[in-house]
């Protein structure tokens, strides 16, 4: 019997879905949960599976279209089927699918049950990463004065290769008399200076991820009130204990940890005696949740994701350190699954490897709270006797809804955090 392969709802904010890429054509055989295409959503770009099997008859969606929810992507039929009398015209498109239309049933373990299902901000995710955003140039003609152009054809200089400084990036006489008393090798008259090149324009069209994150930005910073916080770490005992750490771990053949290691599991133990930041706003009430599903921020090619580490708090910087390298593994290899995507309840922004020293991160909704963490910097500082002595030094902020988490509870949940990063025997205890 004839059936149709239908956009599949892939996300929980999923609207509409881009074709990205057909893995199979026209003629081919199709079986059940078959990947059959890759679909860009509002968060990446995911594996379509086939839910019928047969031959695929005729393919009605061409990659790179962007279709609603539920519409028909391509007809199957049963080996020796004769297709039906409007088959180049697919039935029209519900206005409301159903939520769950084309997508695999998902089963809820015990400890997210009674989590609801965030949408990153940062970072949306996906099993395959979005393709690269195609790249159009603007083809317009060299903008120059007439002046300007005929100087440049007397002194045989390419337009192309002069920067105007006239209205708009005009070129003008004076650039053109610039450009023709430069050496040969270019920079001016010392040669010291390089000439820029002028580049043409470029529109990057925004793929669903991109605009995912800018929709969910905006919302973030316009309905949820963000506070912030900043604290200052004494990281010496911290890298002390890390350098013996790894000296161990690798002595016996295992791996090195980072930082982040350690500052992931000084985040939970510091939840637990401030719980009021692992918590969300329910519009009448706050979550407070009782586990610590914590969202990790990882830098890939399409953006940014926080692919999510279960239970965080019963588990060891070991364990931390594997999963997340685990997760971020994955996404960069494009095959994170949606359920390493969803359900954190806290999440964390690293940016110290870029050398960032602090900054303030956006909330992901719902959460209530995100942990900024900046570089290591080795500075002076004044110790207990007054004395000006070298240190190192880490900058760690708090981005909190004052609707659920008050400035004192944020404070408190710092000063637990610092006392277990600045006393780190307690974060391998």
């Amino acid at each position: 019997m004839a059936s149709y392969l239908k956009m599949p709802k892939l996300s929980d904010t999923m609207t509409e879905g881009v074709l990205a890429k057909w893995l199979k054509k026209e003629g081919d055989t199709v079986s059940i949960d078959e990947d059959v295409a890759e679909v860009e959503t509002d968060k990446a770009t995911m594996a379509m599976q086939s839910f019928d099997e047969g031959i695929l008859h005729k393919i009605y969606v061409k990659e790179g279209e962007s279709v609603p929810l539920g519409a028909h992507l391509a007809l199957i039929l049963a080996e020796g089927e004769e297709p039906p009398a409007n088959v180049d015209q697919p039935p029209a498109v519900a206005t409301a699918p159903a939520e769950n239309q084309g997508v695999a049933p998902t089963k809820a373990t015990s400890s997210t049950a009674a989590i609801p299902t965030p949408v990153s901000v940062a970072a949306v995710t996906a099993p395959v990463v979005a393709a690269a955003a195609t790249v159009s140039t603007e083809t317009t003609r060299i903008k120059a004065s007439p002046l300007a152009r005929k100087l440049a054809r007397e002194h045989g200089i390419d337009l192309g290769q002069v920067i105007g400084t006239g209205p708009g990036g005009r070129i003008v006489k004076n650039d053109v008399d610039t450009a023709a008393a430069a050496p040969a090798g270019g920079g001016g008259s010392l040669g010291l200076l390089p000439r820029a090149q002028a580049k043409a324009n470029q529109t990057i069209p925004l793929s669903n991820i991109r605009r995912v994150i800018a929709q969910r930005l905006l919302e973030s910073k316009t309905t949820i009130p963000h506070f912030y916080l900043h604290i200052e770490v004494d990281t010496e005992p911290l890298m002390a204990l890390r350098e013996q750490v790894n000296a161990a771990s690798v002595g016996s053949g295992g791996p090195k940890y980072t930082v982040n290691d350690f500052v992931m599991r000084g985040l939970v133990l510091a939840i637990g005696s401030v719980p009021g930041v692992n918590a969300s706003f329910q519009g009448d009430s706050i979550l407070q949740y009782g586990e610590v599903h914590l969202a990790v921020a990882v830098a890939i090619e399409a953006g940014l994701v926080t692919p999510v580490i279960r239970s965080a708090q019963s588990k060891s910087i070991r364990e931390l350190s594997e999963e997340l390298k685990a997760l971020a593994g994955k996404a960069r290899e494009k095959k994170l699954t949606p359920n390493e995507m969803t359900g954190g309840t806290i999440t964390i922004s690293n940016l110290g490897a870029y050398g960032i020293s602090h900054f303030d991160a956006i909330i992901n909704p719902p959460q209530a709270a995100i942990l900024s963490v900046g570089t290591i910097l080795k500075q002076p500082v004044v110790n207990d006797q007054g004395q000006i002595v070298p240190g190192q030094r880490m900058n760690i902020g708090l981005s909190g809804d004052h609707r659920v988490v008050d400035g004192a509870v944020g404070a408190q949940f710092l000063s637990e955090l610092k006392r277990f990063l600045e006393t780190p025997v307690l974060l391998i205890s």
